[in-house]
């Protein structure tokens, strides 16, 4: 694991108009496809790394599209390739250029999903049929991701005494990122007050505590490190990775319920923090996987950057927004910026280290932490300059 120490850099990041495309979708037009909205993503990362098509010799291609179908539709022939999520992608181009597989990587996102009515919940749910536990439990009424994270939060609310107000904090902080960014969708401030006066979609999450459904892509350029700097003027390395699955009980949603993953984020931590040579402290923004607001305040205290049950207090007291003691889903999140699964929080890794990010750029900004929890897989990513 020491070895798989700051090996690759970022060095182009491109995505498509996502507010342009929310409007159109929503007045009932249809933009583009999954494929589509790729390739619109990566001829913008190659814009912005400055590189040309044939530098890249490695492919690794979102779950939403096929990854021979989408190489063709690039022109590309390369000697390694892949098919990842988000968070995956960046794992699989790094052990790639470390073993010497590829030396240029280009990770390439697409999804069509509002445009197409993609189900996240009930029976008819996107991959229903292979994976996705809770629809198991649709004869009980639990048919969505919602209704999962809902008894979730019941259970650590009873457990530690954090209220849905302190919950409002994520929604709230990260509405004031996305505020500030021209790219996210959701810029319209909002209050604590709001927050509590919002519907109930399942008891006891709000209609803000739900992540935007909206199409687009996303794109990424990564780079062995020594040619990276040599590539590019603004290297973003990546310093470190971790993982730790939970499987046992899973299909019975056991792991999410009785420990909230905790046991997988606090050996990730452990992993992560013991490759880079950091710890919490070093850490100046927290980006988190936020299909829904629970996973925040569960990822503060998984990581370490606060005490078990403590997450409340520490969002209402120390902060996570713009002017907190740790910045969080600075961009908006999927909350408010948008719905990429978790690849639009690598673009605001790149762009806060960069010093891209305006009005809601953190000072000093050194090294950003990325986690993500889904279904059992605690991953984590620590980019810096």
């Amino acid at each position: 694991m020491k070895r798989s120490k700051r090996i690759a850099a970022v060095i182009g990041v491109g995505h498509t108009d996502w507010v342009g495309d929310w409007a159109r979708t929503r007045a009932g037009e249809r933009p583009d496809d999954s494929y589509g909205y790729a390739v619109t993503a990566f001829r913008n990362a190659l814009s912005d790394a400055g590189v040309a098509r044939g530098q890249i010799d490695g492919l690794i291609v979102g779950p939403t599209t096929a990854y021979e179908r989408m190489a063709e539709i690039l022109d590309m022939n390369v000697r390694w390739g892949d098919q990842s999520d988000a968070v995956m992608s960046v794992f699989q181009a790094c052990m790639a250029i470390e073993s010497g597989q590829a030396n240029v990587v280009a990770l390439v996102y697409g999804n069509d999903q509002r445009s197409a009515q993609t189900q996240y919940g009930g029976p008819q749910a996107q991959g229903a049929d292979q994976y996705l536990s809770y629809v198991y439990h649709s004869p009980w009424g639990m048919t969505s991701q919602g209704a999962l994270y809902a008894l979730m939060f019941r259970r650590y609310s009873e457990l530690f005494g954090v209220t849905e107000r302190d919950l409002g904090h994520v929604a709230v902080t990260q509405r004031e990122g996305a505020s500030l960014n021209p790219h996210a969708i959701q810029r319209k401030r909002i209050t604590i007050e709001d927050y509590m006066a919002a519907p109930y979609i399942t008891e006891p999450l709000r209609l803000f505590d739900y992540c935007l459904i909206n199409d687009g892509g996303v794109a990424l350029i990564i780079a062995e490190a020594e040619l990276a700097k040599k590539m590019s003027s603004r290297p973003v390395f990546i310093e470190a990775l971790s993982r730790f699955d939970i499987n046992k009980g899973a299909t019975s949603l056991e792991p999410r319920l009785t420990d909230f993953y905790r046991s997988a984020q606090q050996a990730a931590a452990e992993q992560i923090f013991g490759i880079s040579g950091l710890d919490p402290k070093d850490i100046d923004i927290l980006q988190v996987y936020d299909s829904f607001s629970v996973h925040v305040a569960l990822a503060l205290e998984g990581y370490g950057y606060c005490k078990t049950g403590e997450a409340g207090r520490f969002m209402r007291e120390e902060g996570i927004g713009l002017a907190g003691k740790l910045p969080v889903n600075t961009s908006g999140g999927h909350l408010s910026e948008s719905y990429m699964q978790g690849w639009n929080h690598q673009i605001e890794c790149v762009r806060q280290l960069r010093g891209e990010c305006g009005a809601r750029q953190i000072r000093d900004c050194q090294r950003v932490h990325y986690t993500s929890d889904i279904a059992g897989k605690a991953t984590s990513i620590i980019y810096g300059v």
